[in-house]
């Protein structure tokens, strides 16, 4: 039988599979269309070098208030702080993955998926495990570590949360009571609000609980402006990060924002009910509200009826709840964003004069619970 030249380089071609698949690692294979090389490099463990050579660390972790969870746009969590200092250490970025549990964290470490798991497997040092083959990594780690630095990690977190949140000039929460006027930027809360169909004092009460009406606020977290808008968000929204600190501007934009998350909780068909939703949203991330819908439906509540759901926005601070299987984003610091939407609500009924009558919010399990207010102020006079 006589190949044609296409059948050759198949020929070629298939030999060449079949050599790939019957070893590791192989010569050059010399086809009619010139020389081809295995792709998988002699070494074949990816290690310190290779890590530093591709600037990025992979690391596995649980969800949790002292491993890794999303606060405002930033991440914290005493595991995540101290595998961040690590990756710095070694010049490299930290990519941090979320597994379900521990069994597939060790699965996905055994596939070399990972560089090293960031969690107290054992009591020794800061019980991280590393892949079989990472001995450079697991050394530069062992080189590097002191056992003070978990506390110093700890202390860090504690700090960031117990910090001023914002630094922000205080204003009166109304600047003419008699006259109804509550702020400075009252006519471009009437302009925006009619774009979002909101009731212009919400979105100034909103404003007083962001910033307390101060255009230069700046939070720890990087957001910045009236409505403390994160730079990352404004990029998003078209608002320039020179304009980031204009009245007028950082209105707008936030209001663009609000009426994206009013979309995206369409399904909340009660228009008051929905205003609950977005405020959360707002401050929390609308995919840990999300979350708490999903669980407020498995345990037999209304999933849009904010009623139902704010206990388990509570209940996403409990590993029972945030380690559930419905939910998809973890540890939330969920009292400050209960605390958020009650705060913004009260002020838009003291705006309007209306009485705010509070109730006892029942936690998940049925026990009562409040939101906690904080008892100390969480701004700095400048």
């Amino acid at each position: 039988m006589k190949l044609t030249r296409n059948g050759i380089i198949i020929l070629f071609f298939c030999l060449f599979l079949l050599a790939s698949c019957g070893q590791k690692r192989q010569e050059p294979v010399v086809a009619p269309w010139g020389e081809i090389s295995d792709t998988i490099p002699e070494d074949n463990d990816f290690d310190l070098a290779d890590i530093q050579l591709h600037g990025e660390l992979i690391a596995l972790t649980l969800t949790g208030p002292e491993t890794y969870y999303d606060y405002r746009g930033r991440h914290l969590g005493t595991q995540y702080l101290l595998a961040q200092r690590f990756a710095d250490k070694l010049g490299v970025s930290l990519r941090m993955e979320v597994c379900r549990d521990t069994a597939e964290m060790l699965s996905r470490l055994e596939e070399d998926a990972a560089d090293v798991i960031c969690y107290p497997l054992t009591k020794e040092g800061a019980g991280w495990r590393f892949g079989e083959a990472k001995k450079n990594l697991q050394k530069a780690f062992r080189d590097w570590y002191r056992p003070s630095m978990l506390a110093e990690a700890q202390q860090q977190q504690q700090r960031l949360l117990t910090a001023p949140t914002v630094q922000r000039r205080v204003y009166a929460p109304m600047l003419n009571q008699a006259g109804g006027v509550i702020s400075h930027y009252d006519a471009s809360f009437q302009h925006h609000a009619s774009r979002i169909r909101w009731d212009w004092r919400l979105l100034a009460a909103q404003c007083y609980q962001e910033s307390c009406f101060d255009p230069q606020a700046r939070s720890w977290a990087g957001a910045c402006g009236l409505m403390q808008i994160m730079p990352s968000t404004a990029d998003h929204l078209g608002l320039p990060r020179s304009e980031i600190y204009n009245p007028e501007q950082n209105i707008a934009a936030a209001v663009r924002y609000i009426a994206e998350l009013d979309q995206s909780f369409a399904d909340v068909r009660d228009r008051s009910e929905r205003i609950k939703f977005v405020l959360a949203a707002y401050n929390g991330g609308g995919f840990h509200i999300r979350d708490a819908m999903a669980l407020a439906r498995r345990y037999g509540r209304n999933p849009q009826r904010w009623h139902d759901v704010e206990p388990f926005v509570l209940g996403l601070q409990q590993p029972q709840y945030y380690n559930d299987p419905v939910v998809k984003n973890g540890y939330m610091r969920g009292s400050e964003t209960v605390d958020y939407v009650r705060r913004i609500h009260d002020r838009w009924n003291s705006y309007r004069g209306i009485k705010t009558k509070h109730s006892v919010t029942q936690g998940p399990s049925g026990v009562p619970q409040k939101a906690k207010r904080e008892r100390k102020k969480k701004y700095q006079i400048l």
